[in-house]
C-alpha cells in the first residue's frame, strides 16, 4: 500500500492540472455575458382624421324675446294669466277698462251709417239728373252738381268706413295679448293700475326658450389661426359639427348645438369676436343668463398624429420629448413639437412619424441606445413555458 500511495498522487495531481486547464480555456474562449433586453410597453403611431376644438366661455340667451307693453291708455281691468308660465301668441294677458272706446267705437258706427244714408240720397239724386239732362228738362250744370255730390257722398262713406275700422283696431287693444310664444315673467302692473300707451316700462316679458341662444367669444388670435390652417391643405372647415354645451358644474348638456353665425367685427376693447350657438333646450333646463362652456370645433385636419400624453417628457430645458424604439429595438431619444391636447394625447406637429414606437411605460430601466424588448401597448407580453417536473 505504501509503495502505491506516490503513482496515485501523482495521477490525481495529473488530473487536477488537466482539469484547471480546460477551465482556463474555457474562460479566455467565451464572451462576457451581457445584459437581458429591457421590457417596456410602446404604442404604434398612426394617423387619423381630428376635429381640432376649442372650449369657449359663454351665456345663454333667449330665441326670442318681447317685452309686453299696452298701445293705449287705460285702468287695468283683469290679468288673464299665470306670472312664470307657458302663453301662446295671441293669448289675451291684460283686459283694460274699455267703457270709453266701446262709446267711440259706436259712434264711428253711427258716423257711418249716416255717410251710407248720404250717399243713397246723392246716387238716386245723381241718377235722375241724368235722365232729366237727357231730355234738357235740368241744365248740364244741374247735372255735374249732381255727379260731384254723389263722389263727395262715396268719399264720406269711405271715410267713415277707415274712422270705424280705426276705433275698432283702438277697441281691441284694450285686450292686451301675447306677441309670442314663450314664458311669461312676473307682471309689473296690478288690477287697478293705470298704464299709458307705449309706456317705457313694460307690463311683463315673454321668452322663448327653446331653443336657446349661446352666445360665445373667441379672440382674434385664434381666429388668425383658424384661416393659416384653412389655408393648408389637409384641414377643411367644420363649422357644421355639433357642438358640446358643457354646464356651470362641468357637465355634459345632454344635447349638441349648433354654429348659428359668427361677428363680422372684432371688438377693439377685447380683441375678440362673437360666436352664436343654437341649442335645443326641450326640457327648459337652460335659463337666459347661465354661465356655460362650448366645445367648439372649427377645423377638421386629416393625417394627424397624436401622441399619447404620457409618452411626452420634458427635458432639463422644458422642451417636450420622446422615447422612440427603432427598427434594431434599440432606444433614442426625439425632439417632438406638440400644439394642444386631444382628450388624453398631444397632436404633433413636428419630431414624430407614422408607424414609430413610442415608450409609454418603463421609463426607469431604460436609456438612450439600450436594447429593449418591445410589448405593444393593450397587449400581454409573451409568458415563457414552465419547465416539465422531474
Amino acid at each position: 500500500m505504501s509503495l502505491l500511495k506516490p503513482a496515485v498522487f501523482r495521477n490525481f495531481l495529473a488530473l487536477l492540472a488537466g482539469a484547471s486547464l480546460v477551465a482556463a480555456c474555457a474562460r479566455q474562449d467565451a464572451p462576457p455575458p451581457g445584459p437581458g433586453a429591457v421590457p417596456v410597453t410602446v404604442v404604434t403611431l398612426a394617423t387619423q382624421a381630428v376635429t381640432l376644438t376649442r372650449e369657449l366661455p359663454g351665456r345663454t340667451s333667449a330665441f326670442m324675446v318681447a317685452e309686453v307693453r299696452p298701445q293705449v291708455s287705460g285702468i287695468v281691468k283683469q290679468r288673464l294669466f299665470t306670472e312664470g308660465g307657458m302663453v301662446t301668441a295671441g293669448q289675451p294677458l291684460y283686459q283694460l277698462d274699455d267703457a270709453t272706446y266701446q262709446a267711440d267705437y259706436a259712434s264711428a258706427r253711427a258716423e257711418l251709417a249716416r255717410a251710407q244714408a248720404a250717399l243713397n240720397t246723392a246716387r238716386t239724386h245723381a241718377r235722375r239728373s241724368a235722365e232729366l239732362v237727357a231730355s234738357n228738362l235740368v241744365s248740364k250744370q244741374e247735372n255735374d252738381n249732381a255727379v260731384d255730390a254723389l263722389r263727395q257722398a262715396e268719399a264720406d262713406v269711405a271715410a267713415a268706413e277707415a274712422a270705424l275700422h280705426k276705433e275698432a283696431v283702438i277697441l281691441r287693444y284694450t285686450r292686451v295679448n301675447a306677441p309670442i310664444s314663450g314664458r311669461i315673467g312676473k307682471s309689473s302692473v296690478t288690477q287697478g293700475a293705470l298704464v299709458t300707451a307705449n309706456q317705457e316700462a313694460p307690463l311683463a316679458k315673454v321668452q322663448q326658450l327653446d331653443p336657446m341662444y349661446v352666445d360665445v367669444t373667441q379672440s382674434s388670435a385664434e381666429l388668425l389661426e383658424l384661416r393659416k390652417q384653412l389655408a393648408a391643405s389637409n384641414v377643411e372647415d367644420a363649422r357644421d359639427q355639433p357642438v358640446t354645451i358643457l354646464l356651470e358644474d362641468g357637465t355634459p348638456y345632454g344635447h349638441d348645438g349648433k354654429l348659428a353665425f359668427s361677428e363680422v367685427t372684432v371688438d377693439p376693447s377685447t380683441g375678440s369676436y362673437g360666436i352664436r350657438v343654437v341649442v335645443p333646450n326641450p326640457e327648459h333646463l337652460l335659463l337666459p343668463g347661465m354661465y356655460v362652456r362650448a366645445i367648439v370645433g372649427n377645423t377638421v385636419r386629416d393625417g394627424a398624429l397624436l401622441v399619447p400624453q404620457q409618452a411626452i417628457v420634458r427635458n432639463s430645458k422644458g422642451d417636450p420629448t420622446a422615447m422612440v424604439v427603432g427598427k434594431d429595438d434599440k432606444v433614442e431619444v426625439r425632439a417632438v413639437q406638440v400644439s394642444r391636447a386631444i382628450g388624453d394625447k398631444w397632436l404633433v406637429e413636428d419630431g414624430l412619424s407614422a408607424g414609430e414606437r413610442v415608450v409609454v411605460e418603463g421609463f426607469q430601466k431604460i436609456r438612450p441606445g439600450v436594447m429593449v424588448q418591445a410589448v405593444e401597448a393593450g397587449t400581454q407580453p409573451p409568458v415563457a413555458a414552465a419547465s416539465p417536473q422531474q
